[in-house]
């Protein structure tokens, strides 16, 4: 009886306490007394004792509070590989994840700017850090950098975007590329069209699909964003790396004007010619999963969008396939990254948060785990290619040649520029109505606004 009030009182203290609260431990020692008396069993009391005294002692997990945008089906599955290695490390990743990048950024830099920022948040790597630098909110990784050698491993313009004034403030988790072309091959089995690696392969195989009939050639989500990145890679797969820089680097109106540049502005709206009357305003994920279901041939869209086969349970190279379309034998790859900045904050515990989340996101095994879920390159340009998908390894290949990696315009141009080339490519297609020329005219304008600032 007496046996049984103890452990009465022993359940109650822990249920208020915790189980390995010091307050239990005078308690657990009585009962272990009482255990020796009545079976002597002297160990059961020790070991209780001992599991106690190792559970007081440990430390706390440290709390990472982790603002993000990754929420479709794939992208959900990459950021579980972060959580887990986060918390296998001795954290613990709190996800507060927020439907598109567009209400994300907002509601982070808010966060921030009012006195209560998270651990970390994704922000796109480019001019958009420029900002929350100059005001001194973020903290900077310099003492990951030079441990993991970023000279090294990371891509030149990823570090170049990364650092200011000498000091590296981002952390790139992966390598994006804007300009893929993604397919699925029972579909164009059935059309009985190639898989294309040129501009000429690509309208043979759209034309066999829309002459089959039942299949919508091109998925398109004619949202402003989708269609803005959409005309970048026609244009530089069209027309080269050369003319791209010269129109989003160095703001050429001769350029600009050129013959090149309505070639590649007609081979974007004729796009519009081969897709379906449903797409204003889809989604991209939606788009991704017409192609997947076979109810679509291809989707111009970024590398993220072969997460969402993968989280189907699709094969790279079986069921679909992805490429980088290009004249000349070219592979040019429009490189972009994620990356995840660490704001300026008071608390020591969350300093060594952020310290933690930073080296286990760049360790080359969470690179892998990350990167071959959500259908992006790793960061790091040294992880062995023999680990990822085939897909994955073409894209690397591609990588390898430096003038192959081509900045995406968040390196280039403001976001103000980059929002008003997105509207006006949203605008194009929307009104059939509007000429080439009459597109050009209207690009040259955001141009000669976007030189004004510089």
């Amino acid at each position: 009886m007496k046996r049984r009030n103890l452990c009465s009182q022993f359940h109650a203290s822990a249920f208020l306490y915790g189980w390995w609260h010091p307050v239990n431990w005078p308690l657990a020692l009585t009962i272990g007394k009482e255990v020796i008396k009545s079976a002597g069993t002297f160990w059961v009391a020790i070991t209780l004792m001992i599991v106690a005294g190792s559970h007081a002692s440990a430390e706390p997990p440290l709390k990472a509070e982790v603002m993000h945008w990754w929420t479709s089906p794939g992208e959900s599955a990459a950021v579980h590989q972060f959580a887990e290695a986060v918390n296998k490390a001795g954290g613990q990743w709190v996800d507060v994840p927020i439907v598109g990048g567009t209400n994300a950024i907002p509601a982070e830099i808010s966060r921030v700017s009012g006195g209560d920022p998270p651990t970390a948040m994704q922000l796109p790597l480019g001019k958009q850090l420029d900002e929350l630098v100059a005001q001194h909110l973020l903290s900077n990784i310099d003492e990951l950098a030079t441990a993991e050698n970023f000279k090294a491993i990371l891509p030149d313009v990823f570090l170049k975007a990364a650092t200011y004034d000498g000091h590296v403030y981002a952390l790139p988790v992966n390598d994006h590329g804007h300009n893929w072309l993604w397919y699925n091959k029972s579909v164009l089995e059935k059309a009985g069209a190639k898989e294309p690696v040129s501009w000429e392969d690509f309208w043979a195989a759209v034309d066999k699909i829309k002459a089959m009939g039942g299949v919508i050639p091109i998925a398109v989500g004619a949202q402003p964003w989708q269609l803005g990145q959409t005309f970048f890679s026609v244009l530089l797969s069209k027309e080269g790396p050369n003319l791209y820089y010269e129109a989003f680097r160095d703001l050429d109106v001769n350029a600009i004007k050129s013959p090149q540049f309505k070639d590649a502005t007609a081979t974007f709206i004729k796009l519009r010619d081969y897709s379906d009357e449903g797409a204003a305003n889809r989604d991209w994920n939606i788009a991704t999963n017409m192609v997947i279901a076979g109810k679509a041939g291809f989707q111009f869209m970024g590398d993220w969008a072969k997460g969402e086969y993968l989280a189907a349970g699709q094969t790279p190279g079986k069921e679909f396939n992805g490429v980088l379309l290009g004249e000349n034998g070219r592979t040019d790859f429009t490189i972009s990254a994620d990356c995840f900045v660490f704001p300026v904050n008071k608390d020591p515990e969350q300093t060594k948060a952020q310290k933690l989340l930073a080296k286990v996101m760049i360790d080359p095994p969470t690179q892998i785990a990350f990167n071959s879920r959500k259908g992006s390159e790793p960061a790091r340009l040294d992880v062995d290619p023999s680990k990822l998908d085939v897909i994955a390894q073409y894209g690397m290949k591609a990588l390898q040649k430096p003038d192959q990696r081509v900045p995406c315009t968040d390196f280039l141009d403001t976001p103000d520029f980059i929002g008003a080339e997105r509207d006006l490519a949203a605008q194009f297609w929307a009104d059939k109505s509007m000429t080439v020329d009459q597109f050009v005219d209207a690009f040259v304008k955001i141009v000669e606004t976007e030189k004004s600032r510089r």
